[in-house]
Formats: structure tokens, sequence, C-alpha cells
């Protein structure tokens, strides 16, 4: 299965685009995760938001890529999710091989800084991501990871 991708600025997003991504990510981040957080944090004014689609037109996988100076110095990719539906299809490598292209196109071949959940470590560091300092969110372990250059 390969995703069809759109990416936009938040300005650009439509209604039903910006309805598909918050339930996404509140279904997996809030509901699965048992983690009640805010989630609109006001950092999607400052993000490319990176849709990736089915044939059909579901919305399946979701980054957002930060610009530099909002989350870290760094440009951030961050609530990288795949719907449950469509885990197991190779999507999350997918949308993030995407989101480092679309983080470099648009940024240039920058670091990029990530906040991981512990448990991805492994699929971060296929990427090229180090990992750093040990922290808890919404108790939840998690660690920095940083990825110098995103030359691809």
């Amino acid at each position: 299965m390969n995703l069809n991708f759109k990416v936009r600025p938040f300005a650009e997003l439509s209604l039903k685009e910006l309805y598909e991504i918050l339930a996404l990510r509140q279904s997996i981040f809030i509901v699965e995760q048992n983690c009640p957080y805010m989630d609109c944090d006001g950092k999607d004014f400052h993000a490319l938001h990176l849709m990736g689609f089915t044939d059909e037109g579901k919305l399946a996988a979701y980054a957002r890529i930060i610009e530099p100076g909002i989350s870290y110095p760094e440009v951030s990719i961050g609530r990288v999710v795949t719907a449950t539906t469509y885990r197991k299809f190779g999507l999350g490598r997918q949308l993030m091989a995407e989101a480092l292209r679309v983080a470099k196109e648009n940024y240039g071949d920058v670091d990029v800084r990530i906040g991981a959940q512990r448990y991805l470590l492994k699929f971060y560091a296929d990427f090229g991501f180090e990992t750093g300092e040990p922290y808890i969110e919404d108790g939840i372990d998690h660690n920095i990871m940083l990825r110098k250059g995103i030359s691809t």
C-alpha cells in the first residue's frame, strides 16, 4: 500500500482536512494511549501538515513539520501517527521519509529534533536520529532525538 501525500500550511487546510487530522490525532494520542492532554497546543499554526491518504481517500497517516524556534531551535517533526486500521503496512516509514523530504524542501539541509516515545527509538534511529536525553511527558517515557542535516 502506498500513500498519496498532501502537505499544507495551517491556513490552507480545508475544514474537512483539519477535522480528519484532529480526529486521527485524538484517536491515537488521547484515546488509544489513554493520555488526556491538550493536543491543540498552538504549534499547528507554525507547521506544515503532512497528510497521507489511501487510494480511497482515507487519512491513514499524518505528521506535522514545525518551523525552527517553535518547539526547538531546529526544525521539528511531531504528531507522527498512523491510523490503527492501516498499521503493519509500512506506512509509518513512508510517512517519516516524506516528512524528512518536505522538511528539507522547505528548510534546507538542517538539523531536525524530535521528542520520541521510547518504544519508537529504533524506528527513528533507522532514519538517522540519535538518541538524547530521556524525559517523561504526560506519563509516557520519551527521548529527545536529533538528526544532523537531513540529506536524503
